[in-house]
């Protein structure tokens, strides 16, 4: 890598190009500073119906309250605590409290199939368990394969006002019973333990823990599973302190002890982790905070909380821009929206925008680096396609597909490799997938190989062309699903799709695209390969459609194309054209 690093000089003027020395602490130091800077801003707002607001100085003392309840059931530094959670005041709650007594969090997606659970849950070990009550047959299904030492129960209506949390359970009993959800969903005698009980009875809290923050992980983050069984990437205290500032630092207009966040995005994930809760906290933000994206209910958080920055995925923006009931609200307050998880239609993006008083623009990031990487510039220029440019102190390099010791020439296209201080530490329990994904240099630079295939511009601008497992091999030429996808997207019947490799005899493998039409609109499988034919050479065009009401997706807006290829492998797939 040369000293030149073209991406500085497409930086705007009020982003750093470093941040210098990263601070060694804790990620409960986040929390804990914003307190002492506003302990009488609002921290967490709860945005259901009856939901409390909590300040900074309430939400340090839940958090306090709840380390002392972790203390006491025996958790200590290293364990790991699971967290099965919406985003709600306990999921913050827990999370700090986790950090602070120097254990390990681990969040799980409340939406998980029991296999996907007892895998995770098996693989981590936790030690205690955090479970909203509705959730908990979930948890209860599994008991055979994995059961923590301790389970602690919370509800929704913990943190709402009176009389609201006492007459919430008559609803939340209509509706589980309306989808065939058992109730109570904690049977009588169940050896689990209440939060409300828990935090009444806490005792004093113990000291913050002192922790190792290069070496001491602080979470245990989950992959998505979009390639296979979910492996947990476990990130530092540094790692993730390091990402927070980064991420913050590519705002630079967001103001100490001012700004409001729209917390849809999972804190399960990385992305709605570290860009939601921890820049927000750090920020000393006011979290809004949703179980689950509704857009009614997310219409009415805005119009009353306020938003300045919303974190999202495309799939979120193309829903407010397509409802009626978008042009009733004022959502003007927003100001910033960073996209992810799947590439952004630069019309979504200029809808959005014409709607708000937002810029939107993508970024990417992986599990793996806490997991900012890249970002088109808020002040700056933006470029459809592009992931735009590496957050400060985030080094890039694009190395030969078959030889990753090889650089790849000004303009090719490579394997994107990084580097910088949000580098995980690796894969808990698996050093040989780890060794694979993280090589050193000769100078002692730690390297992560993304398997993502990037190419940069002249101005520093990347764009991600696939991934290497994705990439599809026709009659020998190399066929990226991401460029069939972006010419799909510009015909204006398409919502979505997703383009996968199948076996063909006479090619090999030949491109098929499962496409889902926009409401109201009409196509066949032929007009979708004829408007191809106009933007893709013949080797890239698909040679099978086929329609589906809906992809299969991660919570976060990731078409999970493995699951489609599996279908296809066991001919589960419709026919298509």
């Amino acid at each position: 890598m040369t000293d030149h690093r073209p991406w500085f000089a497409s930086y705007p003027e009020d982003v750093p190009k470093t941040l210098g020395e990263y601070p060694e602490r804790s990620v409960y130091s986040i929390l804990e500073d914003a307190a002492r800077r506003h302990p009488d801003r609002p921290a967490a707002a709860w945005a259901v119906p009856g939901g409390k607001t909590l300040t900074y100085r309430q939400l340090v003392g839940e958090v306090e309250r709840f380390s002392a309840v972790l203390s006491a059931l025996g958790v200590g530094k290293g364990d790991r605590v699971a967290l099965i959670l919406p985003n709600c005041p306990q999921y913050v709650i827990a999370y700090y409290a986790t950090v602070r007594i120097g254990a390990v969090i681990v969040g799980n997606n409340p939406l998980y199939t029991h296999r996907e659970l007892a895998h995770q849950l098996n693989d981590c070990g936790a030690e205690v368990v955090v479970v909203l009550d509705r959730l908990y047959p979930s948890l209860a299904a599994i008991e055979a394969e994995y059961m923590p030492r301790e389970v602690i129960v919370t509800s929704v209506t913990d943190y709402m006002k009176f009389p609201i949390n006492k007459l919430a359970p008559i609803k939340l009993k209509k509706e589980a019973r309306h989808e065939g959800q058992p109730w109570p969903p904690v049977p009588a005698g169940a050896a689990v333990k209440w939060w409300k009980d828990l935090m009444k009875s806490a005792g004093s809290p113990p000291p913050v823990a002192e922790v190792d923050a290069r070496s001491d992980p602080a979470g245990f983050i989950y992959t998505g599973g979009t390639t296979g069984l979910s492996k947990g990437a476990m990130l530092s205290h540094f790692n993730l302190v390091s990402n927070t500032m980064q991420g913050a630092a590519w705002f630079p207009d967001l103001v100490d002890g001012q700004e409001a966040v729209m917390c849809v995005l999972p804190f399960f994930h990385s992305y709605g982790m570290t860009v939601c809760m921890n820049i927000g906290l750090y920020k000393a933000a006011k979290l809004i905070l949703l179980p689950r994206f509704e857009l009614d209910m997310a219409l009415k958080a805005i119009a009353k909380e306020k938003p300045t920055l919303f974190p999202g995925v495309p799939r979120l923006y193309i829903a407010f821009n397509e409802a009626e009931e978008t042009r009733k609200y004022d959502l003007s307050s927003i100001r910033a929206c960073l996209s992810g998880a799947a590439p952004l239609p630069l019309a979504v993006a200029e809808k959005f925008e014409g709607i708000t008083a937002a810029r939107v623009v993508e970024g990417y990031g992986l599990t793996e680096t806490s997991p900012i990487t890249h970002a088109n510039p808020i002040s700056g220029r933006r470029k459809e396609g592009s992931i735009g440019l590496p957050v400060p102190d985030t080094d890039c390099k694009l190395v030969d597909l078959d030889d990753p010791t090889r650089e790849v020439e000004p303009g090719q296209e490579g394997e994107l490799a990084l580097s910088g201080p949000q580098i995980m530490l690796g894969y808990w329990n698996r050093p040989d997938e780890t060794a694979g994904m993280i090589r050193e240099d000769a100078n002692g630079v730690r390297w992560l190989f993304t398997g993502d295939i990037a190419k940069v511009d002249e101005e520093g601008y990347f764009s991600i062309v696939d991934r290497k497992k994705d990439m599809i091999l026709v009659s020998g030429f190399n066929v990226y699903p991401t460029d069939v996808e972006q010419v799909l997207y510009r015909h204006e019947a398409i919502e979505k799709v997703c383009v996968v490799g199948v076996p063909d005899q006479t090619t090999g493998e030949a491109v098929k695209a499962f496409v889902v039409l926009r409401q109201g609109h009409t196509a066949t499988a032929e007009d979708i390969i004829a408007f191809a034919r106009e933007g893709l050479t013949g080797y890239r065009v698909p040679k099978r459609i086929e329609f589906r009401e809906a992809l299969p997706e991660t919570l976060v807006g990731k078409v999970l194309r493995r699951v489609l290829l599996e279908e296809e492998k066991q001919g589960a797939g419709a026919s298509g054209a």
